[in-house]
């Protein structure tokens, strides 16, 4: 049988949430990442913003520069969540073959589903249950593989539907440019052009040989994608394999209490997530930006695993001191993250009930923030938090990109 997918893309995903809470924002160019006058980058931009050349993650400053009349959004995650829950409960109701691909777009195999007629036809029908229940807007892609369907669906913004008929996919895919296929980021656009490449036609053609020596592994993948060629299944998510948090900071900084602040109130939301997760980490992952754009990581492991906010706070910021010895630059970025992931089956200890006392209060707080929100009881390492940022629904406001984990 031939499979059909659809890639399923919400278009301007955090700027339609906030349009759909404030009316008015609507028709105007609206940027959602934070305020001009903070350091931080653009996490959505509306179509009328990205006419005057704004793109997502594009430097705040510079979108202020090209669009002073924008209005600029904090940003919510939660509301985010709670939408993106929303859209792929409805894709769910159409195929149980549902691989998201972010909060905002899935993938769908709805080979033999024909209840609803042509797939144009169930496309349709997907977008409508998408506006009428979410008030949110979905281009979607239609194409007999995952990656020509992606492409069908960014060729089809806003509000788009492309379908992509059995048999002319070279033809659809010949005259886009080269930085169309998935997996074609910017470095190796530049490459292509590089060879002489700008179309996904010229790549097509090219000896597989010859990208692959160019380009190693994902070259043979793109040059396979550039003829059609995918067969990768639409597939559930599997399990999380880490989980991190991670800020840019309002300015650079060496200040060792409020890095710590920070690397504390980071560490209880990855805490928290495992915890929901029921799971437990071995290995505790220090990343640390500097001020000339270093970027360096740091991590930790045992043998024993913990979901515990107070050990991986203690290791994190261990690894935060060490790092701080060894280089005395300012930091620009900071996050946290955990990784080796176990279930959550602890072995007690027989003579030390510690472990087992701060799992009780971790969850003792995770019940008090459910239901008042995170911010409404700290340690005191993140009360020096409430006077430098603003909070709400019991948030913290950071930058981006805490703002898209």
């Amino acid at each position: 049988m031939i499979r059909c997918i659809f890639h399923i893309d919400l278009d301007a995903f955090f700027v339609s949430v906030e349009q759909t809470l404030a009316p008015e924002l609507c028709g105007k160019p609206v940027i959602v990442g934070g305020r001009p006058d903070h350091r931080g980058v653009v996490a959505s931009a509306s179509y009328e913003a990205r006419i005057f050349g704004i793109r997502a993650g594009m430097s705040l400053v510079q979108a202020y520069r090209l669009c002073p009349q924008a209005i600029f959004l904090e940003g919510s995650f939660p509301r985010y969540r709670d939408a993106s829950a929303g859209f792929m409960t409805i894709l769910a109701d159409f195929s149980p073959c549902l691989e998201p691909a972010g909060l905002d777009e899935a993938y769908l195999d709805v080979t033999g589903c024909e209840f609803y007629g042509s797939p144009r036809q169930l496309a349709l029908k997907i977008k409508e249950r998408i506006r009428k229940e979410l008030k949110l807007v979905a281009s979607v892609g239609i194409a007999n593989c995952k990656a020509v369907a992606k492409i069908a669906s960014d060729l089809g913004k806003p509000d788009g539907l492309v379908e992509v008929a059995l048999g002319q996919e070279k033809d659809f895919l010949s005259p886009l440019p080269v930085g169309s296929l998935p997996g074609v980021g910017r470095k190796t656009e530049q490459t292509l052009k590089a060879m002489g490449i700008t179309t996904i036609g010229q790549l097509a053609v090219l000896p597989l040989e010859l990208v692959r020596n160019r380009l190693g592994v994902m070259g043979a993948m793109i040059h396979h994608y550039a003829n059609s060629i995918d067969d990768r299944e639409v597939e559930p998510p599997g399990e999380a394999k880490s989980i991190s948090r991670e800020t840019t900071l309002a300015q650079d900084t060496l200040d060792r209490t409020f890095l710590q602040a920070i690397l504390r109130y980071l560490c209880e939301r990855v805490g928290a997530e495992l915890r929901d997760q029921n799971k437990q980490a071995r290995s505790i992952i220090l990343k640390l930006r500097y001020a000339d754009f270093e970027t360096i990581t740091r991590r930790i492991s045992s043998k024993e695993a913990t979901d515990t906010d107070e050990v991986i706070s203690d290791g994190a910021v261990k690894l935060l001191a060490r790092a701080l010895a060894g280089r005395r630059k300012p930091v620009r970025l900071i996050g946290v993250g955990v990784s080796n992931l176990v279930g959550s089956g602890r072995q007690l200890r027989l003579f030390d009930s510690k472990p087992q006392r701060l799992g009780y209060l971790d969850k003792a707080i995770d019940r008090i923030r459910r239901k008042y929100g995170f911010t409404s009881i700290q340690t005191g390492r993140t009360l020096a938090l409430k006077d430098i940022f603003a909070s709400r629904e019991g948030d913290y406001i950071l930058e981006t990109p805490s703002l898209s984990r």
